[in-house]
């Protein structure tokens, strides 16, 4: 099992290089149809990658699969993981897209650049990526150790769904006077002056931040917050650790391009929210009455549940659409 994590590992980390060092070596602003492009990349990639975990679970490669899943106790075999797998990665896809949101408004206050918004995104989804790891670890011990903790990640979940339905968005909020940067500006010095697409830069003869790193650390801190609504999400799909390290990690290489796609139409989507916090509210609900659906719907559920989030992240896009021609017809 150990080699199949290097492998995942290493693959992941090959991807990143060819991302920075080959693609965008160049300090340049990502287009939209750029964005769109690399998008269906890296959804192509995660689909490619889920016919592995099918293969991989249904003849158990390096012990895969072999343990039971605590979340539903069934042994993963190739269809049950392709279905967790792919539930899990629409989850934390779709999750992802109110990050966007908040990651546009810490560009416009903050003034970065757009050429050098990618090289943040990247140093961001890194380490984005081993808080995840971490975090995940965690997550998965919890899980197979005190199964009860499901039932607290459900009520968890349905709370922030109501909240996220109710909660109304401040468009004048600014991130750049919010408490992590009145910390950081307190134990380093902050310039106002760029070096480059450097993180860092000598001034007055003492190394100081640039404000690439101030929204580098603002970003970190979005995900974070952001991990401990989708990371609870998983576990109500599957408590395999590998099948929500590579669901999560797809979504989150997919972040960057989202983001350069959809920063400029985000709001555009008004009940998109709407669909995060029912998928939210669903996924809870699962939790809480796990035994019953399986009980009702056997192995198959997970299927059922792909297809249920895949139609309410569509409804929530079609009534923004819908609702945005209906106000532009009132113009005329």
């Amino acid at each position: 099992m150990i080699w199949l994590w290097i492998g995942f590992v290493g693959f992941i980390l090959v991807l990143l290089a060819l991302d920075l060092g080959v693609f965008h070596r160049e300090s340049k602003a990502v287009s939209v149809r750029e964005a769109f492009a690399w998008t269906a990349v890296w959804v192509t990639v995660a689909i490619s990658f889920s016919i592995f975990v099918y293969y991989a679970y249904e003849n158990h490669l390096l012990g895969v699969g072999a343990a039971i899943d605590p979340v539903d106790g069934l042994v993963n075999d190739g269809r049950i993981a392709l279905a967790k797998y792919l539930t899990g990665y629409v989850i934390e896809w779709s999750l992802s897209v109110d990050n966007v949101f908040v990651m546009a408004m810490i560009f416009s206050s903050l003034r970065i650049p757009a050429e050098y918004q990618h090289r943040v995104l990247f140093w961001g989804i890194l380490g984005a990526l081993v808080m995840r790891g971490v975090m995940i670890t965690i997550g998965a011990q919890l899980v197979a150790r005190y199964h009860w903790i499901l039932l607290v990640f459900g009520v968890f979940l349905i709370i922030t769904a109501i909240r996220m339905a109710i909660q109304k968005e401040d468009p004048h909020a600014d991130p750049s006077q919010g408490f992590v940067l009145r910390t950081l500006r307190r134990f380093f010095p902050v310039s106002a002056n760029y070096n480059g697409s450097h993180f860092t830069a000598i001034e007055h003869g003492r190394r100081v931040l640039t404000p690439l790193a101030v929204a580098l650390v603002l970003v970190e801190t979005t995900d974070l917050i952001f991990a401990v609504d989708s990371i609870p999400a998983i576990f109500a799909i599957t408590g395999d650790p590998f099948l929500v390290a590579t669901s999560n990690a797809f979504a989150i290489l997919g972040l960057r391009s989202l983001y350069f796609a959809l920063a400029g139409a985000i709001q555009a989507f008004e009940y998109l929210k709407y669909s995060l916090a029912a998928i939210l509210a669903l996924v809870g609900t699962k939790m809480l009455i796990a035994d019953q659906l399986k009980e009702m719907f056997g192995t198959s559920f997970n299927y059922y549940l792909l297809v249920i989030i895949a139609l309410t992240l569509l409804v929530g896009a079609l009534a923004s659409i819908a609702k945005n021609k209906r106000a532009a017809a009132e113009k005329v």
